[in-house]
């Protein structure tokens, strides 16, 4: 394996991503030019791919990968993108992955319309596979997606402040989607044993660790990140860095950091503040020492199988995530 373990196994894959990239284009493929124009420019900004790439090393895992687990791997990776082109228009967010927003360059209306395109295409592609488990893990995740965001606002709006609060958050919002590509890669390889359950286990790990990556990424100015540091704090969200910190009594200036954290609108310098108390304080040590542990636990999981080349890849994947910068 090279520095970059994703491109790594990218390559081992490309076969498999190139059949995905051509099910994704064709099943959004429509009459309207509007339509085709907004997709064209979305799938030419995709991300890494990382949860279709999960289903893939899923499936090597159980023994193929079959027309099942190219079509769970579109209905995820669209699922996915329906959830980022809806957010973008509650977060009026301008830009993702460098490009502008389907809200940005079109408008709100159209935004959504799309989003929704996106969700039933999700939905075609799993019945298309004729599999009922297949079909009942993309609807549980379409629940779970939303529940998750919703949780997350009532937790924000009354000031939930719990280690529990949080983690069964970024269960719902990320985690449940790394565990759909584990389940719907079994399904489709129709295998439903305590390999199954095994994958199952180190995905929900891999997706756990995926969001508290992203967590720490909010308490860094860092411009290749692609968003403002405080982000989360400005939408009230506290993530692990600094609720960490502020469950700690014996820290000094406690009190004030949280009656701080609890206030409604916090200028760029009160969210300085609570980011480098968070800082300071062991907030991000902490938040890695819990992701360098769910990686113990995730290749345990793994022990299950024996050693392999997409073993050491889902292992290598992992730590992708761990060490990311961006």
């Amino acid at each position: 394996m090279s520095h970059n373990p994703i491109e790594d196994i990218r390559q081992s894959i490309s076969g498999e991503l190139e059949r995905l990239s051509e099910r994704i284009r064709s099943s959004l493929t429509t009459a309207n030019h509007m339509l085709c124009q907004i997709v064209a420019a979305n799938l030419r900004t995709k991300g890494k791919m990382i949860r279709p790439i999960t289903v893939i090393l899923c499936a090597r895992m159980l023994g193929g990968v079959n027309d099942r687990v190219i079509d769970s791997a579109a209905a995820v990776e669209l699922l996915h993108n329906a959830s980022l082109i809806h957010d973008d228009v509650v977060d009026a967010s301008p830009r993702r992955r460098g490009a502008p927003t389907v809200n940005a360059t079109w408008d709100n209306h159209i935004a959504v319309l799309v989003g929704d395109y996106y969700v039933s295409t999700s939905m075609q592609l799993a019945i298309g596979t004729g599999n009922i488990p297949i079909i009942e893990t993309i609807c549980d995740l379409g629940r779970r997606l939303s529940l998750g965001e919703l949780d997350q606002i009532y937790n924000a709006r009354y000031h939930t402040l719990t280690e529990d609060a949080y983690f069964q958050i970024i269960d719902y919002k990320t985690a449940s989607l790394f565990k759909a590509c584990a389940r719907m890669a079994a399904s489709a390889c129709s295998v439903s044993d305590e390999r199954s359950a095994a994958l199952v286990r180190f995905a929900e790990l891999l997706g756990l660790v995926f969001q508290i990556r992203d967590d720490i990424f909010d308490y860094f100015d860092d411009a290749t990140v692609g968003k403002p540091t405080g982000n989360d704090l400005r939408e009230d969200k506290i993530t692990l860095p600094l609720l960490h910190v502020l469950l700690d009594t014996s820290l000094p200036g406690h009190d004030a950091m949280n009656a701080l954290a609890r206030k409604e609108q916090l200028t760029d310098a009160e969210i300085e503040t609570l980011c480098a108390y968070a800082r300071d304080n062991g907030g991000i040590d902490y938040a890695y020492s819990v992701m360098h542990d769910m990686r113990s636990q995730a290749v345990e999981a793994l022990a299950l199988f024996p050693d392999s080349q997409t073993r050491s890849q889902l292992i290598a994947l992992f730590d992708y995530i761990i060490e990311r910068r961006f």
